[in-house]
C-alpha cells in the first residue's frame, strides 16, 4: 500500500504547488532516500509552502526558521535554561528538534549557525555543553538559497554543500501554470474547504524507505553510476574540454546519493528496478553543487549544467 499512498501525496502536493513538477518529486525522493535538499530559485515560487503542504501529508511536525545574520547556533539548537529555584539547569529544545526544517535563506546566517545545522544533519544529533541530544529519526532538511541578491550574504563552502544530496532549481512557471495558481489562491481566500487527505504514518515511510534499498540495480547500471562520478574526477580520460572545464570532481557521497535517489525515483514511478532513465533524471540535482568548474570554464560561459550534460553525452551505459 506504500506506493499508493505517496502517489496520493505526490498528487496533493501537486495540486497545492502548481507549476513545480520537478520540485514536487524531487522533495519526495530526499524523503524516501533519507536525505537533506538545498532549493535554489526566485522568491515566491511556493518553497515554503512545498514544506508545509508536505507536512499536511505525513505524520510530522514542521517549522520555518528565517536565517538572518544576527542568528545564533543555539537558535537552531537549543540551549541550557538556568532555574533560579532550584539551581539546576533544563534544556530547552530548538526547532531542529521537528521532522520538517525549512531553513530559509540558509545563506544569509554566519558560518557557526550553518555549520550548527549542518552537523545535525550529518550526525542526526546535537550537542549542547556536555551533552549530546538525538534528533526524530525522521528528519529532513529543505534549506532555500535566493539566486537574485547576493548582497550581505555567507555562501555555502564545498564541503558542507556536500552534506545536501540534492540541489534543485526552481524557475518561474508558465502561463497556465500562472492561471491556476490564480484560482488556487482565490479558493483558499474565500475559505473554500479543503479535501482532506489521510496522513502517511512514519511506520510507512520508513517501510517505504526500506522497499527503495531493495530495488533490484543490475550491476550494468551500478557501473554507469560508478563511471558518471570517475569521469568527474578523472576527465582527461573522457575529453579535452571536460579536464579544461572541471577544477575538483565528486567525492564518494556523490556516488551514494545518486545510488538512493535513482532507486526513489524508479520507485516512485511504480518500478521494482532502476533504469538508466532514473540515473540520469537525477543526475543533475545530484551533482549540481558537487563539481567545481575552472576559471576557463566559466570565462567560457559555461556553466555546471552543461559540464553535466556534457559528462552524460560522454559516458556510455554498459
Amino acid at each position: 500500500m506504500a506506493i499508493e499512498h505517496f502517489s496520493s501525496l505526490k498528487e496533493h502536493l501537486s495540486e497545492q504547488i502548481i507549476g513545480q513538477h520537478a520540485l514536487v518529486e524531487n522533495l519526495l525522493i530526499a524523503l524516501l532516500a533519507n536525505g537533506h535538499l538545498i532549493v535554489e530559485g526566485p522568491p515566491g515560487l511556493a518553497k515554503t509552502r512545498a514544506v508545509n503542504a508536505l507536512a499536511e501529508g505525513v505524520e510530522a511536525d514542521f517549522h520555518r526558521i528565517q536565517f538572518t545574520p544576527d542568528l545564533l547556533p543555539a537558535d537552531l539548537t537549543g540551549t541550557d535554561i538556568y532555574r533560579p529555584e532550584d539551581g539546576t539547569f533544563v534544556f530547552q529544545s530548538g526547532p531542529l528538534f521537528r521532522n520538517l526544517v525549512l531553513a530559509d535563506e540558509i545563506n544569509r546566517a554566519p558560518a557557526k549557525v550553518q555549520s550548527a545545522l549542518l552537523e545535525a544533519m550529518a550526525e542526526g544529533q546535537i550537542t549542547v555543553g556536555r551533552n549530546t541530544y538525538k534528533l526524530p529519526e525522521l528528519f529532513l532538511v529543505m534549506a532555500t538559497q535566493n539566486p537574485i541578491e547576493q548582497e550581505g550574504t555567507y555562501p555555502l563552502p564545498e564541503a558542507q554543500l556536500d552534506r545536501f544530496l540534492m540541489h534543485i532549481e526552481i524557475d518561474y512557471p508558465d502561463a497556465a501554470s500562472e492561471l491556476q495558481i490564480l484560482k488556487l489562491n482565490r479558493g483558499e481566500a474565500l475559505n473554500k474547504q479543503k479535501q482532506h487527505l489521510s496522513q502517511i504514518s512514519q511506520k510507512d515511510i520508513f517501510s517505504a524507505r526500506e522497499q527503495v534499498l531493495n530495488i533490484h540495480m543490475a550491476p550494468a547500471i551500478e557501473q554507469y553510476i560508478v563511471d558518471l562520478i570517475m569521469a568527474t574526477r578523472q576527465p582527461e580520460k573522457y575529453d579535452d574540454k571536460l579536464k579544461q572545464w572541471l577544477a575538483y570532481g565528486a567525492s564518494p557521497r556523490a556516488t551514494i546519493a545518486l545510488d538512493r535517489c535513482s532507486r526513489a525515483r524508479a520507485w516512485l514511478h511504480g518500478r521494482d528496478f532502476v533504469g538508466p532513465e532514473d540515473v540520469q533524471a537525477v543526475f543533475h540535482n545530484v551533482l549540481r553543487h558537487r563539481v567545481l568548474l575552472t576559471y576557463q570554464a566559466e570565462a567560457e560561459g559555461i556553466n555546471s549544467n552543461q559540464l553535466l550534460d556534457h559528462i552524460l553525452s560522454l559516458v556510455a551505459v554498459a
